[in-house]
């Protein structure tokens, strides 16, 4: 069953988490970048994964990640959200109905530019229409109504380009990935990713030397767009990165990860992801003529057009200090501070949030598994455990509904000042 869509809110900080990392990573500096391989004799030296070691368990908990990220690209609101502009759109329905197939790309091509998904074709009677996007996977297939709600013909889209999986999963396991072939004795392809990995077939999960580097790797089948052919993704991390991440035991090492990457999901919402949105707002000039003019009015009419295309809230005051417009959610995460510049001048200053408590709590769970609790103060404000869980420690054990956890607490920050404690509760044993 197709999950209805979200408000705008919600959409949006889904969305966002794979729009913007199709052009850059988030959080890490590994490099990645999406091409074929220039060449398949990649020299490594490959072992099966050792059990219980340091290595396997963090690799095996980001594997539990990875395949939650791209999941999202099968089954989400951004599926739903994609579906849902694709079958809602007239031009495109009347494009396709007349078989004008130039019209029909450009209809396809306005609905990738939203952001909402990144591959489409359109094929009626048997005849392909529309093709549009590069490498991508995960796809999703669907009917075009025309009048009377009459099948008119098939799409496939995708919400995730290979570049796009590669980048975030990059960023949320600080890792590298590489998209390959399913492996036969005769395809093993490296498609996509960091680097070509060697041309002979690999395990599923195990180390891997190469250029003197060792690498613990996992990985999990996926389907490539449009014809759902199988492939594999391989998710990397060099073994010196995760000694900071190993415990007393495999459950220990794995709290260590996924507490590592609760704090990511939070981190990017004031990182490189606000840089787009710090632009939009610095150039958008009904914004900069109504604050120039210190009108109110003007101004708040100028936010809350800015609102809901991936800012959750926007606080706007003048050079003299005077607050202009505050416009938004209640309980919003990780803020951020700007200038606004008018022909040389600073007229003023903004504080804008990309992420809110509600947002957060969806991609902590949806990503991560992760049961979040949210207090200001004494007060819980957000959980998805219900808001009569009982005494829940900032760490330590928990047991809940009868399943164990280990509770991990980090302080975070409220808009448009203060403290907000999340406690992310991880499942032990992680998966």
């Amino acid at each position: 069953m197709v999950p209805r869509v979200r408000s705008p809110r919600v959409v949006a900080a889904l969305v966002l988490l794979a729009a913007v990392l199709a052009a850059t990573l988030l959080l890490t500096g590994c490099g990645a970048s999406l091409r074929h391989a220039e060449s398949e004799d990649a020299s490594a030296d490959v072992d099966q994964a050792t059990p219980g070691s340091c290595g396997a368990a963090a690799l095996g908990a980001l594997g539990h990640v990875a395949v939650r990220v791209y999941r999202e690209g099968i089954q989400s609101e951004r599926v739903a959200s994609a579906r849902h502009m694709i079958e809602g759109s007239r031009v495109l329905r009347e494009a396709v109905e007349v078989g004008d197939a130039s019209a029909a790309r450009a209809a396809g091509r306005a609905l990738i530019a939203t952001g909402h998904l990144t591959n489409l074709r359109i094929t009626r009677a048997g005849k392909v229409l529309v093709e549009l996007g590069g490498p991508a996977l995960a796809p999703v297939d669907g009917t075009l109504s025309g009048k009377h709600r009459r099948p008119l013909a098939r799409y496939v889209t995708s919400v995730w380009a290979a570049g796009g999986l590669v980048a975030e999963t990059n960023g949320i396991a600080q890792g590298l990935t590489v998209i390959r072939a399913s492996e036969t004795p005769t395809d093993t392809r490296t498609i996509a990713g960091s680097f070509p990995l060697p041309a002979s077939p690999l395990p599923t999960q195990g180390t891997l030397t190469r250029e003197d580097v060792p690498y613990q790797f996992t990985s999990y089948a996926a389907r490539s767009y449009p014809d759902g052919a199988p492939v594999r993704v391989y998710l990397l991390r060099a073994l010196n990165s995760i000694e900071p991440l190993c415990g007393k035991d495999a459950n220990d090492t794995a709290f260590n990860t996924i507490r590592r990457v609760a704090h990511l999901i939070y981190d990017g919402e004031a990182g490189r992801r606000t840089g787009p949105q710090i632009h939009r707002v610095q150039v958008n000039r009904a914004l900069l003529q109504a604050v120039a003019r210190r009108d109110p009015r003007a101004t708040r009419g100028a936010v809350e057009a800015l609102l809901h295309q991936h800012i959750v809230r926007l606080r706007v005051t003048g050079d003299d200090g005077r607050l202009l417009a505050d416009v938004g959610g209640p309980y919003v995460l990780a803020p951020v501070q700007a200038l606004l510049r008018l022909g040389g001048h600073t007229i003023g200053k903004f504080l804008l949030s990309i992420q809110d408590d509600e947002g957060y709590k969806r991609l902590a769970n949806r990503l991560a598994g992760l049961d979040v609790l949210m207090y200001v103060g004494p007060r819980l404000v957000k959980s998805t455990v219900g808001f009569s869980p009982g005494p829940i420690p900032e760490s330590g054990p928990v047991v809940l509904r009868g399943r164990s956890y280990r509770a991990y607490t980090f302080k975070a920050t409220a808009f448009p000042a203060g403290p907000l404690r999340i406690t992310v509760l991880i499942p032990l044993p992680y998966s």
